[in-house]
């Protein structure tokens, strides 16, 4: 048997494991596991930018996959980016292994808002089912509501479903 392994790293996530685990396991149909992995986070952190490459924390989630592993998933609290843009939610290979989500921008008091746990928890779950998308090679999705729409600003995210619609639910039972 395979299975997703849902990575905190850092201790982050850990509030919502098993709401993160029945939300990941409803919508690709593939148990999940949490384990952590030795991630070298100091490695990833460009002193310029201020933020962690989620390409680096990528690679090393996949270096050394357990033999079960279908599909890897890290949560970090850390603020990621890419070199082609200012910040990213979260990182996956397309049609890969891994993917990585940061409940850094997801949190309220990022923007100066009051905390919202209820909402962050909400936020990681679409952010952390549509990273896994990509996983499964999906690409971003036109129709309203699916998870895999686009996600530039934090608000696209609220507006969007846990879900993944129907033509993407279909292109991953045809692969």
């Amino acid at each position: 048997m395979f299975y997703i392994y849902i990575v905190p790293i850092s201790g982050q996530g850990l509030g919502c494991i098993e709401e993160l685990q029945r939300c990941v396991e409803h919508a690709f149909g593939v148990k999940t596991k949490c384990r952590a992995f030795n991630v070298n986070l100091p490695d990833t952190f460009d002193p310029h930018r201020k933020q962690y490459n989620s390409s680096l924390i990528l690679r090393q989630l996949i270096a050394a996959p357990p033999a079960d592993a279908y599909k890897i998933l890290g949560i970090t609290g850390m603020d990621l980016f890419i070199p082609i843009l200012t910040y990213v939610f979260g990182e996956a290979q397309l049609d890969g292994i891994g993917a990585v989500v940061s409940l850094h921008r997801l949190n309220n008091q990022f923007y100066g808002l009051p905390e919202n746990p209820g909402l962050m928890h909400d936020r990681l779950l679409k952010e952390a089912v549509h990273e896994l998308g990509h996983t499964f090679g999906l690409l971003h999705c036109f129709h309203p509501g699916c998870v895999l729409n686009a996600s530039t600003y934090v608000e696209d995210i609220d507006q969007k479903s846990r879900e993944l619609c129907f033509t993407c639910r279909e292109t991953i039972r045809l692969k």
